[in-house]
């Protein structure tokens, strides 16, 4: 056994709250429905009204539309321009939500630990409508509800902020060093250290691996397969 494997397992045996990132980890948002467009929608809608100045050339050309959001923010925080561009994009998250592709090998994963009477909440800065319709879609919505936190008005507390996970960690009742999260994403990983919870990374490619790594994640899986294993191995 890898020295890896060997604290995949312990973070596995000794978490008793299981927090997920959504789009990733879960499934793929925008598999039919690019976040790619997304943006750039977003970036029309602000040249159509002038508003282009915003964005710097390297942020109109930003693929993330989490990203065009956030620069947008940061020139008029909380204002009435970034609450109809969070309006804007939740309702697109929701449009995507009928062609997202959910990662393999999660939705047992979720059933089973579920099962073996982990509680789990999803921590996510996508809508958290968006997250509550997919999970209802998949008949996953039961493993969690009540407790999926996501995105508000207030675009400061986004993830690496910690406030999603915090609130999921208040209404579970856990304790930070029984939770683990599960997350893509270098922001993933630095809002679990400063909530105090332990973290896996998933990375479907080579580049979210290296990016993971280099944000400090000392596990990292590309397949989901393992762990589902472990666990039915434990409800044996």
């Amino acid at each position: 056994m890898t020295a890896e494997t060997k604290k995949l397992r312990e973070l596995i045996t000794e978490a008793r709250f299981v927090l997920f990132d959504f789009d990733g980890p879960i499934c793929r948002l925008f598999a039919g429905h690019t976040a790619e467009r997304v943006a750039k929608d977003q970036v029309r809608w602000l040249e159509e009204r002038g508003l282009s100045g915003l964005l710097t050339d390297e942020e109109r050309a930003e693929p993330d539309p989490q990203a065009v959001l956030r620069a947008v923010d940061r020139r008029h925080p909380a204002g009435d321009l970034v609450i109809e561009l969070e309006r804007r994009l939740t309702l697109q998250e929701l449009r995507a939500v009928e062609s997202a592709y959910p990662t393999a090998h999660v939705d047992p994963l979720i059933r089973t630990w579920h099962a073996v009477g982990a509680r789990l909440a999803v921590a996510t800065n996508n809508s958290p409508l968006a997250a509550a319709r997919y999970l209802t879609k998949r008949d996953l919505a039961e493993c969690f509800a009540p407790h999926i936190y996501g995105r508000t008005q207030d675009l400061s507390l986004l993830k690496p902020h910690p406030h999603c996970l915090n609130r999921a960690l208040s209404a579970l009742g856990a304790e930070p060093s029984e939770t683990l999260m599960i997350g893509d994403a270098a922001t993933d990983f630095r809002a679990a250290e400063s909530a105090g919870v332990r973290f896996m990374g998933y990375a479907r490619n080579e580049r979210k691996e290296e990016v993971l790594r280099k944000a400090g994640a000392e596990v990292v899986v590309e397949s989901f397969e393992p762990i589902l294993e472990m666990l039915r191995g434990r409800r044996r």
